[in-house]
């Protein structure tokens, strides 16, 4: 039976998995103490939105905006609606019209706050 070309996941050596599998945990692992950093206060989120590390491009913003203080998931969906940005949207994805609309609208916020 001829090998499946589209439909079926590449061919990879034992080696190029246990490096992609090293690369995502270590990811994860930065990703997990940015939250936590968000967390506490230690970060804040505009700083990091408005020029996030490679390991974070690929996040949902969405995921980033519930680690918030005082954001819960409907208010995290009303502030990207009023965005006009999904709540599937990448932070590598966000085009330079939604992070300065974005950002702008958490530092409103933050100040009102």
């Amino acid at each position: 039976m001829p090998p499946r070309t589209s439909s079926q996941t590449p061919v990879r050596s034992p080696s190029q998995r246990m490096e992609a599998l090293q690369k995502a945990n270590a990811i994860r692992s930065q990703r997990a103490q940015l939250k936590k950093e968000l967390k506490n206060g230690e970060l804040e989120i505009v700083a990091v939105l408005q020029s996030p590390p490679e390991f974070l491009k690929t996040a949902k913003v969405m995921d980033l905006l519930l680690v918030v203080p005082k954001f819960g998931r409907v208010k995290a969906a009303r502030v990207l609606t009023r965005c006009r940005i999904s709540q599937a949207k990448t932070v590598g994805g966000l085009s330079e019209r939604q992070r300065a609309e974005l950002c702008e609208t958490l530092e409103k916020r933050n100040s009102a706050s």
